[in-house]
């Protein structure tokens, strides 16, 4: 599901490049390239934060059977990587992320549909209205919140906004931005439903950098706005 997200996404992507006037080939090959770090940062996160399961069978780390991966981990070393990668394909760094995050949102749509099939990311035990019969990654059927229902849904709002506004905002790199505060904002509440949070030094990681994420947006929202 998720290589079926990132196959569409791109897709998506590439209709928004053409529609912005940009070099919709260096768009796809900025794109390809940097899904590769984003990925492998997604996976590291998820290994630093489960260290204490890693550090007894490092082989298990890249084994491509076993699953993981925090998708918050892969868009910060996709932006500094991006840095270079962009310029020298002669593509302005902002203008680029407002057509990458057609690729995101679509990916993440797909990506939490994997996990819901998977069982992975499950949400809290529940007794009330929203709850679902699902299973967690263990097999174990229980009335859920359904929290990656709810993510996918997050990230389709998230990409009908961006389709409605995204001729009308004032600035490049402002739908980026946007859209990044909505995910940080939708996945803070998201993850006080999870059964389980990966934690740092206990801190809950997403929650870490949802909030970093958020903080940082608006900061770059306010001060472009300004200027």
């Amino acid at each position: 599901m998720l290589y079926v997200g990132l196959v569409l996404g791109m897709a998506a992507e590439n209709i928004a490049a053409h529609a912005a006037g940009l070099n919709a080939l260096r768009v796809y090959i900025a794109t390809l390239v940097l899904i590769v770090p984003a990925l492998v940062g997604a996976r590291l996160l998820y290994v630093l934060a489960e260290w204490s399961v890693y550090r007894e069978n490092l082989p298990r780390i890249w084994d491509r059977r076993d699953g993981g991966g925090i998708m918050l981990g892969g868009l910060p070393v996709s932006l500094l990587l991006s840095v270079p990668l962009l310029h020298l394909l002669h593509l302005s760094i902002p203008v680029f992320w407002d057509v990458a995050v057609f690729t995101i949102l679509v990916g993440m749509f797909f990506g939490r549909i994997g996990c819901l099939l998977n069982g992975c990311c499950a949400g809290r035990c529940t007794t009330t209205w929203l709850g679902l019969y699902l299973p967690d990654c263990s097999g174990v059927w229980k009335k859920r919140i359904p929290t990656q229902l709810l993510e996918a849904l997050l990230a389709l709002v998230l990409l009908v906004c961006a389709i409605a506004v995204r001729q009308s905002l004032p600035f490049p790199g402002a739908l980026f931005l946007s859209v990044v505060l909505g995910y940080a904002g939708g996945r803070l509440v998201l993850e006080f439903a999870r059964a389980r949070q990966s934690k740092v030094g206990g801190f809950g990681v997403a929650s870490v950098i949802s909030l970093t994420l958020a903080l940082v947006s608006i900061s770059a929202l306010t001060l472009y706005w300004r200027s």
